[in-house]
């Protein structure tokens, strides 16, 4: 049996990594700018993170929800009092589309609604209602196209005013988009939105698998717009690579046994993990880190010649360059040994270190990424 071929591999073979350095089978060293989707939040074998799960290995690694788990009291405790969310209810699971899914299930449950509202450029999961919310018709089979699902732009107030009413379930908006090239709602169209929707009864769902656990700065990507959603998805960056899911549930969400479920959710080494991470993000303070080096990036970068426009904030950054990137993304590589990312605008590259990435580290990829749009930009003889 071999594997099925279903991703594009760069020719990389990883066998160690410390930080936002991994080293290849072959000795050589590469700097991570993209943390494998945005999932290495508090860097590669951090030694509070691997000491965790090591301690938490030897007593017990997984039963199941049928047995009380006292991690996920601790878990619940730490995330609504770092993210803000202290009244909301958790629910975990295993991955950022469970997560979306799950939050478009009890969205429907809710309010007896089947309608959902998603935004042009939007990526939510490849499991059945995400993959159906998420703007990509390539990775949509016939039976996704069952669930019905309006995309409308994002950022359009007048779209906005007309499509979210009391026939839609639910709002699902990223706190920023990142496959579309990290492009972000503006606040003044979150506040609008929330309150279309608390006029509809329409359930307003923050999908921050990819900007939340402090990649902007802020906890959540939203929390800039001092809106609260109805229920927040998170993943990538709350596991630092081990996979958890999680969804956050404001109160007036009825809880009954089976509404919801899962096997692996919320087991011992995944709720471990999690609260790890968050103490390494308090302990380090990464979400200042991230800011500052963020502002760094972002003012250093838009300075070089062929950049035309720099998204995002903190640490989820988008690059916009003046023709395709996947040529600077495979000279970064292949040159200076920098992982980057890319995005479905094909002139956008996508950044996303761990959030405990050095000013060192970030001047290093300014001038790799520097020398390599100069050449770009060179003539050939």
């Amino acid at each position: 049996m071999k594997t099925f071929n279903v991703y594009p591999l760069l020719p990389v073979t990883p066998v160690s990594a410390k930080g936002a350095i991994v080293t290849d089978e072959n000795g050589i060293d590469y700097l991570d700018f993209y943390g494998g989707h945005a999932v290495i939040s508090v860097g590669h074998s951090h030694p509070h993170y691997v000491n965790s799960l090591k301690t938490q290995l030897d007593k017990i690694a997984f039963y199941s929800n049928a047995v009380q788990n006292p991690l996920q009291e601790i878990l619940a405790e730490k995330l609504g009092k770092i993210s803000g969310y202290e009244k909301h209810f958790l629910f975990l699971c295993n991955s950022g589309a469970e997560a979306n899914e799950n939050a478009l299930k009890l969205s429907s449950f809710h309010n007896e609604r089947k309608k959902i509202i998603a935004f042009e450029g939007s990526f939510h999961g490849r499991t059945s209602a995400a993959v159906a919310a998420t703007n990509d018709l390539t990775i949509n089979a016939k039976i996704n196209l069952q669930h019905e699902v309006e995309f409308i732009p994002l950022n359009d107030f007048g779209i906005a005013e007309k499509k979210i009413d009391e026939t839609v379930s639910a709002v699902i908006i990223e706190g920023i988009q990142g496959v579309a090239g990290v492009v972000e709602p503006t606040i003044e169209f979150l506040q609008f939105i929330s309150k279309k929707c608390k006029e509809t009864g329409t359930v307003l769902i923050l999908d921050e698998v990819q900007s939340g656990c402090g990649r902007t700065g802020d906890f959540f990507a939203h929390t800039k717009s001092g809106i609260e959603a109805d229920l927040i998805t998170m993943a990538k960056g709350l596991g630092n690579g081990y996979p958890i899911g999680a969804v956050l549930i404001a109160p007036q969400f009825q809880a009954k046994h089976g509404l919801l479920g899962t096997t692996f959710g919320g087991n011992y080494l995944a709720c471990t993990a999690a609260i790890s991470v968050l103490e390494i993000i308090e302990m380090e303070s990464l979400q200042k880190n991230a800011e500052l080096i963020g502002h760094y990036l972002h003012s250093e970068i838009f300075q070089i010649p062929g950049v035309t426009k720099v998204s995002g904030r903190g640490l989820m950054i988008g690059v916009t360059l003046e023709d395709n990137c996947a040529g600077v993304r495979t000279q970064l590589l292949n040159e200076h040994h920098i992982f980057t990312g890319s995005s479905s605008c094909k002139k956008t590259l996508r950044l996303l270190p761990p959030l405990n990435i050095t000013m060192q580290q970030a001047e290093l990829f300014v001038k790799a990424f520097s020398s390599v749009m100069k050449k770009q930009l060179t003539p050939a003889n």
